[in-house]
């Protein structure tokens, strides 16, 4: 095993377990209002654990693949950036019981996920394509919390869910 792909691994795992950990399921979640076509909680993990694995094989592609070391530095800036946004969702969602700034933040995510397919096709074609199911499952995801959002406002006032 190269270093650069233990590095793609670890970061998958990083951010898969960072991402974890950072979810609780509390009362507070429980709680509130979801659309009828949410998937079951249990599937969440399962659907991130592939995605992300996707994600860290992409990234070792992209690494492997790059023309030059520009290009390399490219991959680190692009999926370090993906990373933290990443994780940065689920403390806002769940420890600070902030769906509507969790949503705010979901664009960024998104365009942390399409700027790579783009930017890594050139040189990386299959790299760009094991993304798209980060890209619509975050896409799926956003909807979501946009529903639970409309369904729960306002957060963070006197009326806020509690839990």
């Amino acid at each position: 095993m190269t270093w650069p792909m233990a590095a793609a691994g670890l970061w998958a795992l990083a951010v898969a377990v960072l991402g974890a950990v950072l979810t609780n399921i509390s009362p507070w979640y429980k709680a509130l209002r979801k659309p009828s076509w949410q998937p079951p909680d249990w599937l969440f993990g399962p659907a991130w654990s592939l995605i992300l694995a996707l994600a860290g094989a992409a990234a070792y592609l992209a690494w492997r693949d790059a023309p030059d070391a520009g290009s390399r530095l490219m991959v680190l800036v692009l999926f370090g950036v993906n990373g933290v946004l990443n994780i940065i969702w689920s403390p806002l969602f769940f420890t600070l019981r902030r769906p509507d700034w969790a949503l705010i933040e979901v664009p960024l995510l998104w365009l942390a996920i399409a700027a790579p397919m783009w930017l890594l096709a050139p040189f990386a074609p299959t790299a760009s394509l094991l993304l798209l199911p980060y890209l619509l499952w975050v896409s799926f995801a956003s909807f979501l919390n946009l529903t639970i959002v409309r369904l729960n406002r306002p957060f963070g006032g006197p009326s806020a869910p509690r839990g």
